[in-house]
Order: structure tokens, then sequence, then C-alpha cells
């Protein structure tokens, strides 16, 4: 069985272009449960970063960006690649997934 893993970094306040979207935390959980419904055969982890919190070294640098405005958040990043940022598209998320096969 394979992995699929990414990481959705953000923080508990809507950065503010993203007023009418979920949260964060809503975004990894509504991926989380997009991604076991299509890989259902795959062990699915979507990890979560507060940008505001604690977190390892490996993400330093792109909760750097976020707050030096280069990305909005919810970011999401799929094999150290960026598939989807402030109001991600699951089309393209899958289509990175499959392309990384």
């Amino acid at each position: 069985m394979s992995e699929i893993r990414l990481v959705v970094y953000g923080a508990e306040e809507k950065c503010a272009s993203c007023i009418n979207l979920p949260t964060a935390y809503e975004t990894k959980e509504w991926l989380e449960a997009a991604l076991s419904r299509k890989y259902e055969q795959e062990n699915v982890k979507v990890d979560y970063v507060d940008i505001h919190g604690s977190y390892g070294d490996e993400h330093q640098s792109y909760v750097n960006a976020i707050l030096e405005d280069e990305y909005f958040y919810p970011l999401i990043v799929f094999n150290d690649e960026v598939v989807g940022e402030g109001n991600p598209r699951l089309k393209t998320i899958y289509e990175k997934i499959e392309a990384s096969r």
C-alpha cells in the first residue's frame, strides 16, 4: 500500500482575501476526506501546520513565505511542491498525485 501525504499550512483566522472560504483547518479536513474517498486503498495523510503555532524546521520556509505574503493560505504542499493556495482546486491536486505515481 502506498502513502499519499500532503501538508496544509494556515492559521485559525482566515486570510484577508479568503473571507468566504473555509479556514485552513477546515480545508485540511475536506481534503483528507476527498482524498480518502478517491484513494481508499492507500494510506492518505494530510497534516496541518499552524503558521502562528509551533512547527518543525522542515516547515520554516513555507511558513516564512506565507508570513511574507508570497503565498495565500491555506497553502497545500505535496512532495515539497505547492499544489494549491487560497482556494485550492481538487482537480489540480489529483493531477499532481497521479503524475507522481
